[in-house]
C-alpha cells in the first residue's frame, strides 16, 4: 500500500495505528468505521416518511465529522460496560452475585453444568414451557420428567412436583410463565428436604416479585432473557445469571471456559481452572457477551420501570372487559404479593362455554395474534425420538393437556394503549360472544 493510499485515522474512528511505539497486540483486531456506524444506525432507524433521506444524510456527515475526533473502544466483549451491566443488575435484584451472557439458555446450561448433571438423573420441568428449559439435560442423557401445571397460571404445580420426586432427581426447574410468579415456597421447601438444585427459568420474569423477593432469586439459580421480544432486550440476545452460590465468585469463568488470567499455567499467560459443581469439577462453556449488548440493556433498563407500569396497567384494563363474558377468564391479577411483569397476558376460555381453539380462529380472522406459549414438550419429535412416550407424558400431565387443547391462549400487551387496546378488547369479546 502506498503511502497515498493508507486511509486517515479518522477512517476507523481512531485506529491503533495511532498508539505511539512499540508493537503491541491491537485491542480490538478491526476497528469499526465511521461508515461501518452508519450502516448500524440505518438499521437501528430505518426509513419512516419522505423526511428520513435528508436527515440521514445529515446524521452521516455528523459521524463523519465526529469520527475525526474520536476513536474506538477498548474492548468490544467483557469490557468494562458489561462489569458496570453486572452492578446494576446484582443491585436491582439484591443479589451477590450477576453473569450477562449470550442468552437465559446459556445461563441454564451453566446452572445445569454445576448440577454436574449426567446420564441417569433426573430433572422436573413444567410440562408447558420453552425447550431451552430442558435442551441441556436431553443433550447429556438426562431424563427429563415433565410435571404437571397448575390450572389458573400454567406454572408448575408444587404437588405434582412432589408426587414425581425420586432419589435421582437433582433439579427442579420452575418458570414463570408470562412473567408470573411461580408458587415458589413449596418447591423450595421440597428441594431442601432432599438437598435438590432449584434453578429458576425466569426467561419472563425479570421485575416480577414473589413475596417482596425478586424472581429468579429465590432458587439457587435464575436465568433472564433479554430476547428481542421481551419486555426489556439487549440488542436482540442477552442473558443474566444470578446466584448466591460461591460459584458465583467464580461466575465470570463459568461463562468463559474456565479461563483464569489472574493465574498462569506452566509457561503460559493464563490457566484454565477446573469449577466446581455439587459432585466434582465440570468444564464450562463460552456465553461471553458484548459490550454493545451491555450498553443496550443498560438504557432499557432506566425506563423498565415505566414498561412494566404500562403492561400492568394493560393487563388490568383488559382484565375488567373480559369480566364480563361469560366464556372468558381473565388472567389473575396483580396482589401485593404476587406482581407479574405481564411479557404475555393469559386467556383462558370457561371450559363450560366454549372451546379455545374455535376463539383462536375468530381471533385470527380478526386479525388478533394469539399463540398458547408454549406447547408440552412431549408433544415434539425430538422427544419422540429421545424415547418418550407422548401419551404416557399426557397421561401424566392432565390438566396441561387439557389447557393447552381446550383451555388457553396468549394476547400481545407490548405498544398497546388506548384506542389500540379498546380495540383488541373489542375483538376478543366479538369472537367469545360468537361461542
Amino acid at each position: 500500500m502506498t503511502p497515498s493510499a493508507i486511509p486517515p485515522i479518522a477512517d476507523t474512528l481512531g485506529s491503533v495505528s495511532n498508539q505511539e511505539g512499540g508493537f503491541p497486540w491491537a485491542a480490538v483486531g478491526e476497528p469499526y468505521t465511521a461508515e461501518d456506524v452508519i450502516e448500524v444506525v440505518r438499521f437501528l432507524i430505518q426509513k419512516g416518511d419522505e423526511r428520513y433521506d435528508d436527515l440521514l444524510a445529515a446524521a452521516e456527515r455528523a459521524i463523519r465529522e465526529l469520527a475525526a475526533h474520536g476513536r474506538p473502544p477498548a474492548k468490544l466483549t467483557l469490557g468494562e460496560r458489561v462489569a458496570a451491566l453486572e452492578r446494576q443488575v446484582a443491585a436491582l435484584l439484591g443479589v451477590r452475585h450477576c453473569a450477562f451472557l449470550t442468552n437465559a439458555t446459556a445461563g441454564l446450561e451453566i446452572a445445569y453444568r454445576y448440577a454436574n448433571l449426567s446420564r441417569g438423573d433426573e430433572v422436573i420441568v413444567p410440562a408447558i414451557t420453552f425447550i431451552a428449559t430442558a435442551a441441556y439435560p436431553l443433550a447429556v442423557g438426562a431424563r427429563v420428567v415433565f410435571a404437571d401445571v397448575e390450572p389458573r397460571t400454567l406454572n408448575l404445580d408444587p404437588r405434582d412436583v412432589e408426587r414425581k420426586l425420586t432419589r435421582r432427581t437433582k433439579v427442579i426447574v420452575p418458570v414463570h410463565l408470562g412473567g408470573r410468579p411461580v408458587d415458589m415456597d413449596p418447591l423450595l421447601e421440597l428441594a431442601r428436604h432432599r438437598g435438590i438444585l432449584v434453578v429458576e427459568d425466569a426467561a419472563h420474569a425479570f421485575g416480577a416479585v414473589y413475596k417482596g423477593r425478586q424472581a429468579g432469586t429465590l432458587g439457587h439459580f435464575g436465568a433472564f432473557s433479554f430476547h428481542e421480544k421481551k419486555n426489556v432486550n439487549s440488542f436482540g440476545e442477552g442473558g443474566i445469571l444470578v446466584t448466591d452460590l460461591p460459584l458465583g465468585e467464580k461466575l465470570r469463568q463459568a461463562r468463559f471456559l474456565g479461563m483464569e488470567p489472574g493465574r498462569k499455567a506452566a509457561n503460559w499467560i493464563y490457566d484454565v481452572i477446573a469449577l466446581e459443581g455439587v459432585r466434582g469439577p465440570f468444564v464450562a462453556g463460552n456465553a461471553s457477551s458484548t459490550e454493545i449488548q451491555a450498553v443496550g440493556l443498560a438504557v432499557q433498563l432506566r425506563r423498565m420501570e415505566g414498561i412494566l407500569q404500562e403492561r400492568r396497567r394493560g393487563a388490568e384494563y383488559l382484565n375488567a372487559r373480559f369480566a364480563a363474558s361469560p366464556v372468558l377468564c381473565p388472567e389473575l391479577p396483580d396482589t401485593a404479593e404476587i406482581r407479574s411483569t405481564h411479557h404475555l397476558y393469559l386467556l383462558q376460555v370457561d371450559p363450560q362455554g366454549g372451546d379455545v381453539q374455535k376463539l383462536k380462529e375468530r381471533l385470527a380472522a380478526r386479525g388478533v395474534a394469539n399463540i398458547p406459549h408454549f406447547a408440552p414438550l412431549y408433544k415434539f419429535e425430538l422427544l419422540r425420538r429421545l424415547g418418550y412416550d407422548p401419551k404416557r407424558c399426557a397421561r401424566g400431565c392432565p390438566v396441561a393437556e387439557e389447557a393447552f387443547l381446550h383451555r388457553f391462549t396468549h394476547l400481545p400487551l407490548h405498544g398497546l394503549a388506548g384506542n389500540r387496546l379498546a380495540a383488541l378488547a373489542d375483538a376478543v369479546l366479538a369472537a367469545a360472544a360468537e361461542l
